[in-house]
């Protein structure tokens, strides 16, 4: 386990966090709980209830649908909070390529969480933006 001060280094260089001062940083860091995954683990699967909203620190994922490989997430990437905010199961596995570190936020408090932090809702929702529209690339 990492402390705070880490953690807050880590998550300061990440897009999604660009907008937070570090008072805001520290409280992103006190509120996520730090996990851990080895290599091949599932983290998210397909169908079933998904669990939290994940930021990757460290390691790779690869986003499976169907079975077939779709994305590769790393480091400042995240995933698990479509099926959260639409309160449907994920649409997706989710498993570690590699040794991976998360911090992650139970799905009861991302609500609360991204309205108390609109600048980082703000971030996710571009991500978003870019994932849709790289989706729609490869449908044309």
């Amino acid at each position: 386990m990492a402390d705070s001060n880490e953690i807050v280094d880590a998550i300061a260089r990440m897009t999604l966090f660009a907008d937070l001062a570090n008072p805001q940083l520290e409280a992103v860091a006190h509120r996520f709980e730090e996990r851990f995954f080895p290599a091949g683990e599932r983290i998210l699967r397909q169908g079933l209830r998904g669990s939290g909203f994940f930021v990757i620190l460290e390691g790779r994922a690869s986003v499976v649908v169907d079975g077939d490989q779709r994305a590769e997430l790393g480091r400042g990437d995240f995933f698990g909070e479509v099926s959260i905010l639409l309160g449907e199961t994920p649409v997706a596995d989710v498993i570690a390529i590699e040794p991976l570190r998360c911090l992650v936020l139970g799905a009861p408090d991302v609500e609360a969480f991204l309205l108390g932090h609109p600048p980082v809702m703000y971030r996710m929702l571009q991500a978003q933006a870019r994932r849709l529209r790289n989706a729609n690339r490869w449908r044309s």
